[in-house]
């Protein structure tokens, strides 16, 4: 039997989550003789087509949110914004209160990083020794939760970590962090960086990443707490999202637009570093979720269609005015 695991496309938490529930379902459920896997993307329209679960096997989501198909066997999510609307929530929680799925699918959105929130039910709940994946389980919380010491830790790439996660999120297909998955919890991060299918990448992406501080340098402004950038006449496919940050440590808030090959895109966040309580500060998910986006508390974000730039920026628009006037 073949076990499907659809994953967050071009996010290290999302690879991160794949492999280790790879090797959850190898060690602790033991019915698979194969996994593969299908990167998710969030985008505008219907997140999932039922023609990527399998109807003869497992069919696991990690990282994403809920999908009340019959198909789907395994789900783990810790985003606020887990669900798309009510209905998927009531199906959850019906799933939850009759014990039909209470062993199989699981959300917690208390935790940092779904990797390591699948570490810990894969531990308390299948009895996993999960101490050898220690590391991974680490520095996912660090990349999700941009638990990072600085700005400048976070930009200048240091870590091995780091580097990866660059190579993850300008993948530019799916079959590249497809085959990054099953090597992340069988050798460390040095060693999964050194395999030569990386190393060929890293060297032009610290260029471009160096291009991209350059250009977000130009662009941006901190008014009022909010940092802004418009970066959508320059395609991209990502970027280092604690740039901002690193040239503007006074503000509070980023919105960001940015256009990739199938959506514009408003990233919402909140600096890491930023000295105010939370208490204080905004519900992200929260208010990307009344534009059709999502998220966690202090980072979230909005996908538009590529040919609606305009709504793209008038949401962003909207979104700065807003977080601008909490800043008064």
């Amino acid at each position: 039997m073949n076990c499907r695991v659809l994953y967050h496309d071009n996010c290290f938490d999302g690879a991160c989550s794949a492999s280790l529930f790879t090797r959850f379902h190898r060690e602790c459920i033991g019915t698979a003789d194969s996994f593969d896997y299908v990167g998710l993307k969030h985008r505008v329209g219907a997140l999932f087509d039922e023609s990527w679960f399998q109807t003869d096997g497992d069919n696991a989501i990690v990282d994403f949110k809920y999908s009340p198909s019959p198909l789907i066997t395994w789900w783990f999510d810790h985003h606020l914004s887990a669900f798309l609307d009510s209905k998927d929530e009531e199906h959850f929680q019906r799933g939850q209160a009759d014990g039909s799925q209470t062993m199989r699918k699981f959300f917690d959105p208390t935790y940092t990083s779904c990797t390591s929130f699948i570490a810990h039910i894969a531990s308390t709940k299948f009895g996993m020794d999960i101490a050898p994946l220690a590391e991974l389980i680490h520095w996912a919380d660090i990349v999700d939760g941009a638990k990072y010491e600085s700005a400048k830790s976070a930009v200048e790439m240091g870590d091995a970590a780091m580097k990866l996660t660059m190579v993850i999120e300008s993948a530019p297909d799916s079959a590249l962090v497809q085959r990054i998955i099953p090597l992340l919890t069988q050798m460390s991060l040095d060693d999964v960086l050194a395999q030569p299918f990386i190393q060929e990448r890293v060297g032009p992406l610290l260029t471009a990443h160096r291009a991209s501080i350059e250009l977000i340098r130009e662009r941006a402004h901190c008014e009022r707490g909010v940092i802004t950038f418009d970066i959508t006449d320059q395609p991209t496919e990502g970027y280092n999202k604690f740039i901002p940050y690193y040239l503007h440590p006074e503000g509070t808030y980023n919105v960001g637009l940015s256009k990739s090959s199938f959506r514009n895109k408003v990233s919402v966040g909140t600096n890491p570093w930023t000295p105010k309580p939370a208490s204080e500060l905004a519900n992200l998910a929260a208010i990307c979720e009344r534009y059709g986006g999502g998220g966690h508390a202090r980072v979230g974000a909005i996908s538009f269609p590529v040919e609606k730039e305009d709504e793209a920026r008038m949401a962003a628009a909207q979104i700065v005015m807003e977080l601008r006037d909490r800043e008064a």
